[in-house]
């Protein structure tokens, strides 16, 4: 192994940590895409009180990146992320913001690369055991699987536990509180990924006492 071996391993090992830690933290993660710029900090802090302090700021919207620029500023004690992250200029954009790590929906080499290169921790995604061999070979280790439900939910997972035992996972996609302690059940998960404690309509009506009481709910299944 060369000296660049080893320092590329060495920094893939910390972003492993990074994401364990993350990942234990949260639990369960909000991904979260911001219709309105005002909703930002109410929606944020309503979910935060409610126990959700690690957030997934998706890029779907124009809002995205304002979203994790201003919690970054202005809510320093919540860890945010990027998500759907489609190529490098995204991955750029979304560090520049200040993302503290990245969520994409699929995996690409040149993607892939990118990661490798970001001082960012990545969670590369992935729906099938070639997508996890395509990361595998460059060091990944976590992946989020999506859309979990529709590539098998945990019956997949189960069954890429045997080929893949030092892999783990953060499902995301029809993550739900009729399955999620099914999900959270199994040893190769370390999170899921849902929007389900804060409903479109809950949102739109700036009713962030439900969305705290949802979101306290739903970290109380996982007690």
């Amino acid at each position: 192994m060369t000296n660049n071996d080893t320092r590329q391993a060495a920094r893939m090992a910390d972003k492993i940590a990074q994401l364990d830690s993350i990942c234990a933290r949260a639990r369960i993660m909000p991904v979260i895409t911001i219709a309105r710029e005002e909703d930002i900090l109410p929606l944020a802090d309503a979910l935060a009180a409610g126990g959700l302090t690690v957030l997934e700021i998706t890029l779907r919207s124009a809002h995205g990146l304002t979203a994790i620029r201003r919690l970054r500023e202005q809510r320093p004690e919540l860890c945010v992320g990027a998500g759907t992250v489609l190529d490098r200029p995204m991955l750029a954009a979304a560090e520049q913001a200040g993302a503290q790590f990245i969520v994409t929906p699929g995996s690409t080499a040149e993607l892939l690369q990118a990661g490798l290169e970001s001082a960012v921790p990545m969670l590369p995604g992935t729906s099938s055991a070639s997508d996890i061999m395509l990361g595998y070979g460059l060091g990944y280790r976590r992946f989020k699987l999506f859309p979990a439900e529709v590539c098998g939910g945990t019956a997949a997972l189960k069954a890429l536990g045997g080929p893949f035992g030092g892999v783990r996972f953060c499902p995301t996609g029809g993550i739900n509180p009729d399955n999620l302690q099914g999900y959270m059940a199994l040893p190769n998960v370390m999170c899921v990924g849902g929007s389900w404690m804060f409903d479109s309509e809950w949102v739109n009506n700036g009713d962030w006492a439900r969305i705290q009481q949802a979101s306290a709910e739903a970290l109380q299944l996982l007690d």
